[in-house]
């Protein structure tokens, strides 16, 4: 089965987009609309455009069993068509000299420009917890995008933290060098999401200062 859907506004894809936790199974998700789910969750800004975030991508039956009962045997992982185990890097710096380095190649940025963005992303990489915080913060940035551009193909999405992450990086094998940030399962909704209440914006908005 394949979902249809006609192009919906930024608006209408952030207004929809909901927690789904009960999904139908054996949807599949068409190979080339994945593809573009990825690929626009992959669009996200990052710090120094490093993009430290990984997309492990789970769709055999025997894979979301598996890690079924890792995730507290909360069903949506099983039924969903996909479940993406979105990672943070935590040696993202790797990935800079890679990026600059060909920049430097392209003649786009100047030897200088790339000594200094590698020397500010080296001594940033330094110390463990700046490479943690940003791990987390982009991929949750890759995260969003990925959810609304699920949304924006048809499909559901709910953002899961409530999971043992050190057995699943044991299922799955995860090198040491990154770190589950959170699972998104996507697919077709089998009921929808609960409503929920948003605090109005006069809770939330601060006008210049405290």
């Amino acid at each position: 089965m394949t979902q249809t859907n006609t192009a919906l506004s930024t608006e209408t894809v952030i207004r929809t987009r909901s927690s789904v936790r009960q999904y139908k199974r054996d949807v599949v998700i068409p190979q080339e609309t994945l593809n573009e789910i990825l690929e626009l969750a992959a669009a996200a800004p990052s710090s120094w455009n490093l993009q430290q975030w990984r997309f492990l991508v789970v769709q055999e039956q025997a894979q979301k069993d598996l890690i079924l009962p890792i995730a507290y045997g909360q069903q949506q992982v099983s039924d969903a068509s996909v479940v993406v185990v979105v990672l943070g890097d935590l040696q993202a710096n790797i990935t800079g000299r890679e990026i600059f380095d060909g920049a430097l190649a392209g003649g786009h940025i100047s030897q200088e420009i790339r000594d200094n963005m590698v020397n500010q992303i080296e001594g940033a990489y330094q110390f463990e917890q700046v490479a943690r915080d940003e791990a987390n913060k982009n991929a949750g940035l890759a995260a969003m995008n990925l959810m609304l551009a699920a949304k924006a193909k048809g499909y559901d999405t709910v953002p899961m933290g409530g999971f043992d992450k050190a057995k699943l990086v044991e299922a799955l094998n995860i090198p040491e060098r990154f770190i589950p940030v959170m699972m998104i399962p996507i697919g077709e909704a089998a009921a929808p999401g609960r409503p929920t209440v948003r605090l109005p914006l006069d809770k939330l908005v601060i006008n210049e200062t405290f």
